[in-house]
Parts: structure tokens; C-alpha cells; sequence
């Protein structure tokens, strides 16, 4: 007999099916035994007349939270049973798995008259059993919600001519900078884990791609502790050919997330706002777009914020988080382009305008940067002088070279997949992975 998803049970009324699942409930009353089966479309009650169905008396003793069974039997219409008005009245239960009491409390519970209140589990506590914790109805609408909204940015760039590519992760030189890396052993060298794929997709601008994407890991080497790092996250990088200023990039990126954040409210909004607590927001096009200057100006005279002067070129944390405020009091928005940033401050593939101020930007949502978006400098001089400029000029030879034998007017940016579904959901980095890396973690 095939499996029936929970989600389908209703279609068989009547009919023996098989379902299969984790139990999430169970209550064994001398009379009446009653187990909550979920699988990842949902939940069935099954109910069990111990009288009637004295053959499950065994089994029923043997079971525990969070084992594995597979159920065959009949499903009817119950108006008393709350999950859908539905149960099923088993034929066979197969217990294949028993499950040991679990090590965290993936929830707060309440206290009651008779048992106390159990307090949830910390973070890292949870992490240490990621696959426990996995379970709950939270983290697999996360991952359900995280999959509908890179699926729709794919199939939206797959519609603007984009072709996806896998660029290599093990690399021989720093991508970027030298700074901030992994360096590994690779046989009777040294390679390093790259930062970004930018290097390789400029390539594929050379290589007449002309359009491309990529999903896949980054690794950045920072010991840094807080909210939204992490030493290894997914990225969605992009790169485009034949535009004539960064504001291509912008608006390129504007209808990018416009329709992620659609399929997302489609499909899940109303559970994001049940679980999570959070509003899906579909944006207004075009974004609000300010300079820096401009805007620590504005964060003074409005708020008292003060940058020291030689933080000004870059846009710090707190003025990140101030600028939420800002671009909802004055646009009602929640996406902010940031522009005009020190030279200094961005790498030096960032062409520059004549006053050499580089033609790029940040992206701010919810008060956290979550992009850095340029046009390149595609001319070989020009851009072999700025990676000079920095020191760079003898780590970054390999991908000069891409620029020497013709390379059209290009630009693009990259999103991290985890630090979206964070904001999104409103998390905290940590809850946002599969299983979150940072500098003092390294398992599971």
C-alpha cells in the first residue's frame, strides 16, 4: 500500500490508507488512547478504543513521543476531534522507531495544577540537537517558506534570460581581500574557501554569459558574535552584462525580492503571521534611495546620532538600525538603498565615477544590511590600478586577466539566503540555518 501525505486524507474517507509519521502527542488513558501523528503536510489524530482494539494494548505501551510509526487504517469525520475535524481508527500500528525522551524542551510549556512550567531550551542548547529541534512546526515552515522564496527569485531570473552556474569553493587565492578567509590544506599548497563567488561570476561576464546566478556556500572568517553573522551561509549572487549604471543593478534587485516576498505571502503569509508573528510585506518599487551623507544628516537632526568622522565613509550598525525608523517615518517602507560610500570602504572592483565615488550601494531591510551592489570596473587599466591602490595587485593577477581580452560593462550584487529568511521571520541568525557555523561552533 502507498503512503498517503496527511495532507490528502481527506480525499480517502472510508478507505484503508497507510500514513506514517513522528507521533507529537500521545495520551494513554486506561479506556481511550489517543496519538497526534505529524508528518511535513500536517497532523492526524488516531484514535484507539482500547476495549475494541485490545490487539494495540502492547504496542501502545511501548510508544513514547517523538517515535516513528506507520499507521493503516480507516479515516472519518469527527466533530469533536479540533485537527480538521478528522480521525483515524487504526488497523495496524508498526512502531519503527522508539524514541528516548528528548534532551531539550523545544517549547515553553505552561505550568498546570498538576505538573510546573518547563522553560524552552536555550539557542545553543537546541542547536546541539538541531534534529530534534527541527521538528517543531516552526522550523519546517521555515524551511517550506525559505525554499517558495528562493524557488521564485530562480524562476524570476530564469525569465530575464539568467543562467545559473556552480562556481569552485576551494580556490587559490583570496577572493576580495586577504583578509577573512579560510585557508586550507590542498595537497603540497595552500587554497582558501571562498568568500563569494565574484570572481568567477565576473568571469562568466567575460566569458559572454551575459546573465547569471548562482546559490551556494560562502565562507567568511570572522570572529564576529552577534545577531546575524555566521562563518558559513548560503548566498544568492548575481551578475549582469550591458548595463548603464548601478541603478540597473538597483532595480534589478527591487524586482528580485518583489517577487520572492509575493510567492511567500501566497503561500504562507497567513502562517508566518500564526507562528511567527511577522507580516509579509510585498514591496513598493522602486525602493527609497538616499546617500550616506544625506542620511547620517538626517539620523542627527532626527534622532541625535552622531558618527565619528572617521566612520562616515561606511554605514555603521546603529545607523542601520536607525535607518529603519527613518524609511518608515518618511516612506512608509521597509527597504532603504544606501549610495556614496568612501572609495576606501568598497572593494576595488567598484568602478568609480569621475569624482571617484564608487557607483554602488547597500541595502538595508528592517534595519540590517543585507546587500552590497555595484556596477564593476570591467576596464583591465583602470581596475589593475585600483587592486594596486589597495595592495592587491599580485593576490588578485589571476582574475585580471579575466579583463585583458574583452569584457563588457557589468555589474550585480549577492543576498544571503539565511540572513532574508531572519528578517522575514524575525529570528535570530542562529534559528534562521539548517545548522548555523559560527567561530565557536562547529557542530553538529
Amino acid at each position: 500500500m502507498n503512503r498517503t501525505y496527511i495532507k490528502d486524507v481527506k480525499e480517502h474517507l472510508g478507505e484503508s490508507i497507510k500514513v506514517q509519521g513522528f507521533i507529537e502527542n500521545f495520551r494513554n488513558a486506561r479506556a481511550m488512547a489517543f496519538i497526534v501523528v505529524k508528518d511535513i503536510t500536517g497532523k492526524l489524530q488516531l484514535t484507539i478504543e482500547k476495549e475494541k482494539l485490545p490487539q494495540f494494548n502492547e504496542i501502545l505501551d511501548q510508544l513514547t513521543g517523538d517515535s516513528v510509526i506507520t499507521v493503516t487504517g480507516k479515516v472519518f469525520e469527527n466533530d469533536y476531534v479540533k485537527l480538521g475535524g478528522l480521525e483515524m481508527i487504526p488497523e495496524e500500528i508498526v512502531a519503527e522507531s522508539i524514541a528516548d525522551p528528548i534532551p531539550i524542551a523545544r517549547k515553553e510549556i505552561a505550568a498546570t495544577k498538576k505538573k510546573k512550567a518547563v522553560e524552552r531550551s536555550s539557542i545553543d542548547q537546541r542547536i546541539d540537537y538541531r534534529w530534534i529541534d527541527l521538528r517543531t512546526d516552526e522550523n519546517q515552515l521555515m524551511f517550506k517558506v525559505q525554499t517558495t522564496m528562493v524557488n521564485a527569485m530562480r524562476q524570476f531570473l530564469l525569465g530575464e534570460n539568467f543562467i545559473e552556474i556552480h562556481t569552485p569553493k576551494l580556490i587559490g587565492a583570496a577572493s576580495e581581500s586577504g583578509s577573512n578567509v579560510f585557508e586550507v590544506k590542498y595537497f603540497d599548497r595552500n587554497a582558501y574557501l571562498a568568500q563569494s563567488p565574484q570572481f568567477y561570476k565576473q568571469m562568466a561576464m567575460a566569458s559572454g554569459f551575459e546573465r547569471i546566478f548562482e546559490v551556494g556556500p560562502v565562507f567568511r572568517a570572522e570572529k564576529s558574535f552577534t545577531s546575524k553573522h555566521t562563518t558559513e551561509f548560503t548566498g544568492f549572487d548575481l551578475e549582469f552584462s550591458y548595463i548603464e549604471s548601478y541603478k540597473d543593478v538597483m532595480a534589478m534587485e527591487e524586482q528580485l525580492l518583489k517577487a520572492g516576498l509575493t510567492a511567500v505571502k501566497e503561500k504562507y503569509g497567513d502562517e508566518i503571521k500564526e507562528l511567527f508573528g511577522q507580516e509579509v510585506i510585498i514591496p513598493e518599487t522602486p525602493f527609497p534611495v538616499v546617500k550616506l551623507a544625506d542620511l547620517y544628516k538626517a539620523l542627527e537632526e532626527e534622532y541625535g546620532y552622531t558618527v565619528p568622522d572617521e566612520e562616515k565613509g561606511d554605514m555603521t550598525t546603529d545607523a542601520e538600525k536607525l535607518s529603519y525608523e527613518w524609511v518608515k517615518k518618511h516612506y512608509g517602507h521597509e527597504f532603504l538603498f544606501v549610495t556614496d560610500f568612501d572609495a576606501e570602504k568598497r572593494a576595488f572592483y567598484h568602478m568609480r565615477d569621475e569624482k571617484g565615488v564608487p557607483m554602488g550601494y547597500d541595502l538595508i531591510w528592517r534595519g540590517v544590511e543585507i546587500t552590497t551592489g555595484a556596477q564593476r570596473e570591467h576596464r583591465y587599466e583602470v581596475l589593475k590600478a585600483q587592486a594596486a591602490e589597495k595592495g592587491l595587485d599580485e593576490d588578485v593577477k589571476f582574475y585580471l586577466e579575466f579583463f585583458k581580452y574583452g569584457c563588457p560593462p557589468h555589474g550585480g550584487f549577492g543576498i544571503g539566503v539565511d540572513r532574508l529568511t531572519m528578517l522575514l521571520l524575525g529570528l535570530h541568525i542562529k534559528e534562521a540555518m539548517f545548522i548555523f557555523r559560527g567561530p565557536n561552533r562547529l557542530t553538529p
